[in-house]
């Protein structure tokens, strides 16, 4: 029998896609070992998958809010579940499991989580922080697990063998849902400050600084525009330095050794921006933040001008994440989703 998997995942302008981009990570994991996997979908979270997972099957739902999810899988036929939704705690856990095995993907250890697996890349992530708020869960904590996609583990000697080469290319990834429209901000800074250099500027198709970057890069030859691309790790490879959120996109540019600066938009993102910051591996800045134009511009100008800065954020970064996580988890979850088909 093939073991079938739901997906149980949160998006939309205020959130960001991270969520639905790292579980799609997991499921890609779980298929390679023979499992079928399903996501339940709004509209916010079926605009991710049909850009980058369109053949995946999923079950449209008008809601992602608890009882509305609750609902909507019991009505469907499955062996194990993985939810990565921060509006869910062990009573939806558990009703929605119903006794299946259950990944949870979290990065607050704010609530009592149902589960067989809780997994959590935090950096500074230890077992005191979830004692108590899971009953009997194996833990899976730190960025050795966090879920990455493969192609940048693929490219990582490749990403790695470059570091040290002149800074000519930028990439700027606030993340696809562009909150607040920070991408527009960004590029602008960055244009105005350092004229020749190349710029890759990743954005969703929804996202607010869509249309104006568009504008611009028809008429700036130095601006390249990226919608919903599938392409990332081939442009963090190529790329000398990047300017991205603090989600989960910073595996990735950890995995590739790319120096980095940070720009945290929600509580959530604090604590992990300024451990990797402390560790040396980033640059952090504040993006809700008054000072954030002048904190930005003080941490892009470090990165352009000193060489040795550059090369110690590649080093420390590359150390922390090597693109594997993934496969760790799946690896963990197989058993229990194996037992749970053959029950």
């Amino acid at each position: 029998m093939t073991p079938r998997v739901l997906f149980i995942v949160n998006a939309g302008p205020e959130v960001g896609g991270g969520h639905v981009m790292r579980s799609l990570t997991l499921a890609a994991a779980l298929t390679e070992r023979g499992a079928q996997c399903q996501f339940l979908a709004d509209a916010s979270v079926e605009a991710i998958l049909a850009a980058f997972a369109p053949d995946l099957p999923r079950r449209a739902v008008a809601s992602l809010a608890p009882e509305a999810l609750v609902e909507a899988a019991a009505a469907l036929a499955f062996e194990a579940v993985v939810f990565d939704h921060y509006g869910l705690a062990r009573p939806e856990h558990q009703a929605i499991a119903d006794g299946r095995p259950a990944v949870v993907i979290d990065d607050l250890a704010d609530r009592r989580l149902g589960g067989s697996l809780v997994l959590d890349s935090g950096p500074d992530r230890t077992d005191a922080d979830y004692r108590g708020l899971t009953e009997g869960a194996r833990l899976m904590l730190g960025p050795r697990y966090a879920p990455v996609r493969p192609a940048f583990a693929a490219l990582r000697n490749e990403a790695l063998a470059r570091r040290s080469e002149p800074l000519r290319r930028v990439l700027v990834s606030m993340g696809l849902t562009d909150v607040g429209g920070i991408t527009s901000q960004v590029v602008e800074r960055v244009r105005r400050r350092f004229g020749d250099t190349e710029l890759d500027v990743v954005v969703g198709a929804a996202a607010p600084s869509r249309k104006g970057l568009t504008r611009i890069a028809a008429h700036d030859p130095r601006l390249t525009l990226h919608v919903d691309t599938p392409h990332m790790a081939e442009l963090a490879t190529a790329a000398d330095l990047a300017i991205g959120a603090a989600g989960s996109a910073m595996w990735e540019r950890c995995v590739l050794g790319l120096p980095s600066v940070v720009v945290t938009l929600a509580d959530n993102q604090l604590a992990a921006a300024a451990s990797l910051a402390k560790a040396g591996a980033v640059l952090a800045v504040d993006g809700r933040a008054p000072s954030f134009e002048t904190d930005f511009d003080r941490a892009l100008t470090r990165l352009f001008v000193d060489d040795a800065l550059r090369q110690g954020l590649a080093e420390k970064s590359a150390e922390l994440c090597d693109g594997q996580g993934a496969n760790r988890v799946a690896e963990a979850f197989w058993p229990l989703l194996i037992q749970s088909a053959t029950v």
